[in-house]
């Protein structure tokens, strides 16, 4: 078999490690700690980023997808915020995996997670702007302005939905991908022979 076409598939090692991952990340889901209005921190995002990191962005992707899946069977935003979340993850996995992929040093570790952090910050602006908001406020019968209103309260200048996505949502965001990456950082090595099998072939130069 090439090795382009190893790299293509999963093992059934791989597999159950994605299920695994999956399975933890989907529990982390469900632990949300309140940091500004309706934004909540929860780190269901790391084992995505361990799994990308040590088997590539399918594997990655595969245990986004699982972990919405399982949010949907305790969803109280009808799928709604699943998307959202899966989107966002997307938008921070498949750069930070790719750019890993390329060069699997600790610097192109941190150079992925920046590039990540900042495509995941983007697509939670646009995703709040027209998905999450105006779901929120139609689920709760909430006009567009009482939740500008909300935003004015912590930061005076928000005094429009463009606004609160930039100075509320972008920062929140910010904060929490840069959180996932320290952590990310942080564990990756230790965990690094559980996630690659102790496979005694795992290059000396990974981060």
């Amino acid at each position: 078999m090439s090795n382009s076409k190893r790299k293509s598939l999963l093992t059934t090692r791989e597999l159950t490690t994605v299920a695994i991952l999956a399975a933890i990340s989907a529990v982390l889901f469900m632990i949300e700690i309140p940091i500004v209005l309706f934004y909540k921190l929860d780190l269901s995002h790391l084992p995505v980023l361990l799994g990308a990191f040590s088997m590539g962005p399918v594997a990655g992707t595969m245990i986004l997808l699982v972990k919405s899946i399982l949010g949907l069977l305790h969803s109280s935003s009808q799928g709604v915020g699943e998307l959202a979340d899966f989107i966002m993850g997307f938008a921070m996995m498949l750069p930070a995996a790719l750019i890993y992929q390329r060069n699997k040093t600790r610097q192109g570790a941190i150079i992925g997670m920046v590039v990540g952090t900042v495509a995941a910050t983007i697509a939670a602006v646009f995703t709040n702007l027209y998905i999450m908001i105006p779901f929120y406020g139609a689920a709760f019968g909430m006009p567009v302005e009482a939740i500008i209103s909300m935003g004015q309260k912590i930061i005076p200048a928000v005094d429009s939905t463009w606004k609160f996505v930039l100075l509320i949502t972008a920062p929140f965001n910010l904060f929490k991908w840069i959180v996932i990456s320290i952590l990310d950082a942080l564990m990756y090595k230790p965990l690094s022979p559980i996630l690659h099998g102790n496979s005694k072939k795992k290059r000396t130069s990974e981060a």
